[in-house]
């Protein structure tokens, strides 16, 4: 183990005889090298036995690379400590004890699946719906009853007379009991169960608190308060504790993580000591300073600097869109430019703040033909209310049998399958489509037929409006959602991602019927299939597109975060939730930053945005960049952005001068040519903003008139 290749703060981490040590490792700081390298210092010059030695992580990933790891410092001949996950390490304590508290030791664990298969038993016994209830909720629920140590008689009386609560309350209470009629712990119970067993048989306890007597913790930012729980009663008085984590990456505090059990470790752990790695290996000076500088502004922190030796000119890039398909295209352009230039796509990942913001994106990229994944996600068009609401607009213009078996009983409306079935084979018979059997047919008892000739008499009242032409096609999709009671169905259920999509694909309607003003909605759907009908890319070198969380822990050549506006990121729940809730989201902001290594790029969106209901404003986090480190590039000066000014683009010489010497070069009727969309005319100028009718399928875009990508003919 060569202790020379780490820095002076690494090698007094790894080297450090304390008891309690607490390791402040900023992003980027080789904290997996140090703490796989303290076990190894453990076991090689301390003589611990591996077997005393326990090490915690949080996902199966990082426990494999932390063996591999010490296995390759320790050679084959030495025994590896325990390294796992803390629900591992809980199925092992519980395999051997669990015993004591009246269960078999060959107990179930349930995974998510299996979750699911009971709570379909309940809903069958309790004739619920699925639709109305969704088991993700239902599990979310139980699981805050289980942590809260909510049992079911006290989730009973908290129901009182609310009729939902009341039958989320007998959901509960199948879903335990028909746990211990199988001997069967899910995740939550894992954890909760070791500490009450620890909490009532000492002599158990005790044996474990021997057995471990060296506890390292990785990723300590992100434990909740049962695990804690679990950790300090395993460390005892005697043993020693090893946490390493970062709160300024604390970015889960949604789903338990706590960033203060890390900031106030000393008070449970008086003696402890605390070392900062805060030398970043992964990004330039230019990066890891504007990151710096947003960062500082929380104050529930342990302050620290990162710093580089990774010097670099090249500045973080912001660019401020005109909209959303004029941001998309610019990351896609740029994208298709940084590949003919020699780097791989997979070098290249764009980040965003939540999934519904991927649409315009997709669209930029199949667009320019740039191959990509959503990485840990669907693609916008494949997701489950984006594929619902679709099916509603078929219905509105082709009424086809596929649509209307998805959404018939999409909110529930007690149509089951042999009803289904019925219509079917009627329109087999007819040879005509099942919607023209609802339409002319009486076949059902009066509440089934009711119920149906009230679907039918919707469909046909839409049929009408589009017929007419007296609405905007994306105010027609508004009322459709409403009408049918599937927006009521997401709203009652607080699918909020859910709701949050379905609004972007509105705004996806609004955007089509602004560029196709003459398109009618059959246009629309045909153009959507060609985006949701793209095959996922098997290629090996891809783009990679993902949330902010779903980026931790990862990094890449080149990084672009989108829609950097406030409301957006810091998202508007966390802004109304005040310093708390900003502070969470300024962590979110630097883990973003912190994955790039060399280049990064942040871009936002002007206009109105239907989701917030009012224009963007730039995202307070890109003001807090240290101006030193940023280069700012875009459309237009934006009034709302205090200090900043904005160019043409990184590499356009005289910025805005620039920009309006070249835009005011375009008059209406000019022929253009784009290097993507290819020739087009001006039809209107609004500023600097030229509106172009391209050649099918591009229609009317809105392009900076001075855009680099834009030649005059």
């Amino acid at each position: 183990m060569d202790i020379n290749q780490l820095n002076e703060n690494q090698k007094e981490a790894v080297l450090a005889d304390d008891r309690y040590l607490r390791i402040i490792a900023g992003a980027g700081s080789g904290k997996t090298r140090v703490l796989t390298m303290r076990i190894a210092h453990l076991i090689r010059d301390l003589d611990v036995y591996p077997y005393h030695i326990l090490a915690i992580t949080f996902t199966n990933k990082a426990a494999n690379e932390m063996k591999e790891r010490v296995r390759n410092m320790l050679g084959d001949d030495t025994s590896v400590p325990w390294i796992s996950t803390i629900h591992s390490l809980c199925v092992r304590i519980l395999r051997q004890d669990i015993h004591c508290m009246g269960w078999p030791r060959n107990f179930t664990v349930l995974d998510a699946d299996d979750q699911k298969a009971i709570l379909k038993e309940a809903y069958k016994e309790l004739r619920l719906d699925a639709t109305s209830m969704p088991y993700g909720g239902m599990l979310n629920y139980i699981s805050a009853n289980k942590t809260e140590d909510v049992g079911v008689d006290e989730a009973m009386r908290l129901a009182g007379h609310d009729r939902e609560d009341v039958l989320r309350a007998k959901v509960y209470a199948y879903y335990r009991n028909r746990q211990e009629e199988l001997f069967a712990l899910d995740f939550d119970d894992l954890i909760i169960e070791t500490t009450k067993l620890f909490a009532s048989f000492s002599e158990v306890l005790k044996k474990w608190q021997r057995r471990f007597g060296y506890i390292l913790v990785d990723e300590f930012q992100d434990i909740d308060r049962i695990q804690y729980r679990l950790i300090r009663q395993l460390a005892g008085d005697d043993n020693s504790v090893y946490v390493v984590g970062d709160p300024d990456q604390t970015i889960y505090t949604w789903r338990g993580a706590d960033v203060n059990i890390i900031m106030n470790f000393k008070k449970d752990f008086p003696e402890v000591r605390t070392i900062i790695l805060n030398e970043n290996y992964r990004s330039t000076d230019m990066i890891l300073n504007g990151a710096n500088s947003v960062i500082q502004h929380n104050r529930n922190r342990v302050e620290k600097e990162l710093f580089t030796s990774r010097k670099s000119d090249e500045k973080i890039t912001h660019y401020a869109a005109a909209s959303d398909e004029g941001q998309a295209q610019w990351i896609a352009s740029k994208i298709a430019m940084m590949h003919r230039a020699g780097k791989p796509y997979k070098d290249i990942a764009v980040l965003y703040r939540s999934n519904y913001l991927s649409r315009s994106l997709e669209k930029g990229m199949l667009e320019m033909r740039i191959p990509y994944i959503i990485y840990g996600g669907l693609r916008f068009y494949e997701r489950k209310e984006i594929k619902d609401a679709l099916c509603y607009l078929r219905m509105a213009v082709t009424s086809d049998d596929l649509a209307l078996q998805r959404i018939l009983n999409v909110p529930k409306r007690g149509i089951g399958g042999k009803t289904m079935d019925t219509i079917a084979e009627k329109a087999r018979e007819k040879h005509c489509t099942m919607y023209e059997v609802l339409r002319t047919e009486k076949l059902f008892a009066a509440r089934t037929q009711n119920t149906l000739d009230k679907f039918t008499a919707m469909v046909e009242g839409w049929k009408k409006q589009i017929a007419a032409g007296n609405s905007e096609l994306y105010r027609l999709f508004e009322q459709i959602i409403e009408d049918s009671g599937y927006k009521a169905m997401l709203e009652e259920n607080k699918e909020t991602e859910r709701i949050e999509n379905l609004k972007e694909l509105i705004d996806d309607v609004r955007e089509f019927q602004e560029n196709e003003p003459d398109s009618s909605l059959e246009e629309y759907l045909q153009q959507v299939s060609l985006y949701g009908d793209r095959e996922e890319t098997m290629a090996s070198d891809y783009v990679q597109l993902m949330t902010v969380h779903a980026a931790k822990g990862l990094e890449f050549d080149t990084v672009f975060i989108s829609d950097m506006n406030d409301g957006i990121f810091p998202n508007e729940r966390a802004m109304n939730e005040g310093k708390r809730g900003v502070e969470e989201e300024r962590r979110l902001a630097y883990v973003a930053f912190t994955r790039a290594r060399n280049k990064l790029f942040i871009t936002e969106a002007g206009g109105f945005s239907y989701i917030l209901q009012k224009v963007r404003m730039t995202s307070r986090f890109v003001r807090e960049i240290d101006e030193a480190c940023i280069e700012h590039a875009g459309t237009a000066e934006k009034k709302d952005s205090g200090p900043l000014t904005f160019s043409l683009s990184s590499d356009s010489g005289s910025g805005t001068t620039q920009l309006k010497r070249r835009s005011s070069l375009l008059r209406k009727g000019d022929i253009v040519v784009h290097k993507v969309f290819g020739e087009g005319v001006v039809v209107s100028l609004d500023g600097q903003i030229a509106s172009i009718a391209f050649p099918y399928p591009h229609g009317v875009k809105k392009i900076a008139a001075g855009h680099p990508a834009l030649q005059k003919k």
